[in-house]
Parts: C-alpha cells; structure tokens; sequence
C-alpha cells in the first residue's frame, strides 16, 4: 500500500511539473517576488518592509491560485481521461487515489514556495535586509494555509467538475480570509438571521486568517509558541475532516 500511494503521489507531481500553467504560474511568482525590488526604490524610508511585504504578498497571491487550479482539476482530469478505471479496479481504493494525488498535490506546492522563498531569501541579503524567524514562520504557516484550502478543492472535486470546484474554492478562500470581519458586522445586526448566519460562516468555513503571520514579518512582531501551535492544530484538524469527507464522498461517486 505504502509503494503504492508513493507511486500515485510522484505520478501527480510529475503531471502538476509538467503542466503548462504551473510553469507560468511559478515563472510569474519569481517575478513578483523580484519586482518587489523596483517597489522598494519608491519608498526608501521603509526599503525593508516594503521588499518583505511585497515578497511574501506575492508567494501567497500566486500560490493561492495555483493551489486552487491544481486541487480542483487532478480528479477532474483523471475522470475526464477515463485514466481513474486504469487504477480503480487494482487493489488500490478510491480513499488512497485521492490522498495520494493530494499529497502530489502538496510536494508541488512545497518545491515552488521553497525555490521562491530561496530567491527571498537571496533579495534580502542583497538588500541587507535582516532574515528573521517571523519571515520563516510566515512561509512555512502559508503551506498550511495552501494544505487547507487544497483539501477543500479536493472535497469539491470528489463530486463536481473542475469549474465549480475552483470557483466554489476561490470563494472560500475570500470568505476564509474576511470570516472574522463577516462574524463582526453580522454580531451588529438587529436581525437574528444575519447574526446566526454570521456565525454559521465563522464556524463552518476555514478561517484562513490564522495562518497570515505575514504582518508580523513585515513588522518584525514575535509571535507567541501557543498562537502557532494553535494555528497548526488547526490546519491539520480542518484539513482532516475536509479530506475525510472528500474519501467518504468519491468513494461512493459513480462514474458512469
């Protein structure tokens, strides 16, 4: 089982490598993080908050989309090929298919923050710019922030086509960002409904906003042990119940 799932897992690597709109959408990436230098010169005054802000912005706006391309069509693609009956009639169940290619999924995500927070790193040193703790605390928190949404993706792709999956994700993740100020202003209503609907979005969609530690990198603002713990419980337990309903869910979908 465990050659098997390794199998899957580096298959979907390779497809997500090799497709066309992971090699613009990295190329893209590594502009924007290199741009950040041309937006520092406008404001030398805070050079160094400007290249860090604009540097991790731009990892998690191009990640963000590509996580969302990616988890919303590898099981799209596998049932649109027809490759899906080649694998499920094997010893290998649907629960496994689908984990594997997640975690094919995640290793692409990974090689691309790593080789631009490589080129972050290098733009800081050329720009003098102190590397701090909050900086790494900021990229690695943002794969957790990519694993929940990406397990969100596949939930909706277990039972969905590719379009509404990436539309229906896209919205989460703005929803997941804005939960907390969605749950604010619904408390200020006078009208019962919205306040339960309010809190129905905080409590049932991802609240995102745990794994933004980009502010306290851009600001050098330490951030308690028991606050990133607490975020990374978080992550891990959401993206569980996500992808434990994504198994139950494709498990039993009927591709005919």
């Amino acid at each position: 089982m465990i050659n098997a799932f390794s199998a899957l897992m580096w298959n979907g690597f390779r497809e997500a490598r090799r497709n066309r709109i992971t090699v613009i959408v990295g190329a893209f990436a590594i502009a924007l993080v290199l741009s950040s230098s041309l937006v520092a010169d406008v404001s030398v005054a805070t050079l160094d908050r400007v290249v860090i802000d604009v540097g991790l912005g731009s990892m998690s706006i191009m990640l963000t989309i590509l996580a969302i391309f990616l988890s919303s069509g590898m099981l799209s693609r596998e049932i649109e090929r027809r490759t899906i009956f080649l694998i499920t009639p094997k010893p290998i169940s649907r629960g496994l298919f689908l984990l594997a290619k997640l975690a094919g999924n995640m290793l692409t995500l990974l090689v691309l923050l790593a080789a631009m927070a490589v080129l972050f790193l290098l733009e800081l040193q050329v720009y003098k710019t102190p590397v701090s703790s909050e900086q790494m605390l900021a990229i690695g928190m943002l794969w957790m922030e990519l694993l929940v949404l990406s397990s969100f993706g596949f939930l909706m792709a277990s039972f969905s086509g590719q379009v509404v999956s990436a539309v229906v994700t896209a919205g989460v993740f703005i929803a997941g960002h804005l939960s907390g100020d969605i749950y604010g202003l619904a408390q200020r209503s006078k009208t019962p409904s919205l306040q339960v609907l309010g809190r129905l979005v905080y409590y049932v969609l991802p609240n995102l906003e745990r794994f933004n530690f980009r502010p306290q990198a851009t600001y050098n603002i330490s951030t308690p042990a028991s606050e990133v713990f607490g975020s990374l419980a978080y992550g891990v337990v959401y993206s569980g119940v996500l992808l434990a309903l994504a198994v139950i869910i494709f498990g039993r979908r009927d591709f005919k």
